[in-house]
């Protein structure tokens, strides 16, 4: 799906991946509505929490 990144995902990156802003990245992020965690000032967000959400998001309905 997106092969070309590493397992850790920045939100630049996450909000690439889902193509939205960064700014509705860091709103799911507060939100906890992703498995991730901060490293000082800085977001990571496992590359299989990202799958997860997606199947989350898919499937919910």
């Amino acid at each position: 799906m997106f092969e070309n990144y590493n397992d850790i995902l920045t939100v630049e990156e996450f909000a690439e991946v889902l193509r939205i802003g960064t700014t509705q990245a860091y709103r799911i992020l507060k939100r906890g509505e992703i498995a991730a965690y901060k490293e000082g000032k800085d977001w990571k967000i496992p590359k299989k929490s990202v799958e997860q959400y997606i199947y989350n998001k898919a499937f919910s309905k």
